[in-house]
């Protein structure tokens, strides 16, 4: 039974709003605050847009996701349309800007959408949704860090003097792009060991015994290695509660791969061998079958009724289990993200 897990997609964007003041260099000043207000309004649909990531669903995420592509694309188009202020230089490098975080969010971030519909396919498919994740932030950040390099560059050449002033979104922002790196951090060690689980149940469902015993083997191990890896991990904030989810997960897949699993495949064995005693009992003509075959048969079919029942029982019980830990792992991702990142 495959017990889907939830997992946050990460937008890092890294819009500062700057305020400036100048007496002697008005309309410079004029033009920094017009493109500061625009700059202003994209960070605040950024926020809404991680709001929605970290508090709400899917419909909202992708909701918020065009309102910022939208915001941004009339930013561009209000920016392109204004007069620049002492020659277009700096107005066409604000453009220049806009214009690749638009391409960032309508190609890049459109194709980690698509990624993230068969990243629980595979590891290697999970590890390069994130890689995706992170590659398209730092380009976005790369982005921003070349505008204020041209944003500062303009105000010296106008001598205008500027007086920087974090704003609370902006803190918010880096905020939550810390808080979503230690997710996914944490959520990468999970999901190694969670895919082993996978391989397993597959085998399970396909009455594979060497496939059972093989994946039994490869998930205690993988769960055994991210036991040691949650214990090197740096907490955020002090905020254990995921760490804890996952450690409990892990300790399920280590008992379940160490001694549910081999009880398993004692019955799915003694199943093979009652198959292997009743074919062969079934080609024996009914006058020459023998004692010793007909107890053999009987003690069998005794064993493998008794054998069945335990296997059902079990099976239940570690659905029921994993459920629980699943549940437990996906509360306290929730509940983190939405401690963590703010609300408001």
């Amino acid at each position: 039974m495959k017990n889907n897990l939830k997992f946050a997609l990460t937008l890092l964007l890294m819009f500062e709003v700057f305020n400036a003041s100048s007496q002697s260099f008005k309309t410079a000043v004029s033009y920094l605050d017009f493109v500061g207000k625009e700059q202003e309004d994209i960070t605040k649909n950024m926020w809404k847009y991680t709001q929605a990531i970290a508090h709400r669903g899917e419909r909202a995420v992708g909701n918020r996701r065009k309102i910022l592509i939208k915001s941004v694309e009339s930013s561009i188009e209000k920016i392109d349309k204004a007069e620049g202020y002492n020659g277009d230089e700096f107005k066409n490098q604000v453009l220049e800007h806009l214009r690749f975080n638009e391409s960032l969010l309508k190609n890049d971030y459109a194709k980690i959408i698509d990624m993230k519909a068969i990243a629980e396919q595979s590891y290697d498919a999970m590890e390069a949704f994130i890689m995706a994740q992170e590659m398209a932030d730092k380009k976005m950040k790369e982005s921003q860090e070349l505008y204020e390099t041209h944003f500062y560059a303009f105000a010296n050449k106008n001598n205008v003097n500027i007086i920087e002033d974090e704003s609370d979104l902006s803190k918010k922002m880096a905020i939550s792009g810390q808080v979503f790196k230690h997710y996914n951090t944490l959520y990468l060690i999970f999901f190694k060991v969670y895919m082993n689980e996978v391989y397993l149940m597959n085998s399970l469902g396909n009455n594979d015994i060497n496939g059972m015993q093989q994946n039994a083997n490869a998930l205690s191990q993988s769960a055994r290695e991210g036991l040691e890896q949650l214990n090197s991990v740096e907490l955020y904030n002090n905020d254990d509660s995921i760490v804890k989810a996952t450690k409990k997960a892990f300790e399920f897949y280590i008992d379940e791969a160490e001694n549910k699993i081999p009880k398993m495949v004692e019955f799915l064995v003694l199943n093979q061998d009652f198959e292997t005693i009743k074919n062969n009992i079934e080609k024996t003509p009914e006058k020459k079958r023998t004692k010793e075959q007909i107890d053999a048969y009987n003690d069998k079919v005794k064993a493998l009724n008794k054998g069945g029942k335990e296997y059902n029982q079990l099976n239940a019980e570690l659905n029921n289990e994993r459920s629980h830990v699943i549940e437990n792992l996906n509360n306290s991702n929730n509940a983190f993200l939405a401690k963590q990142i703010p609300n408001d």
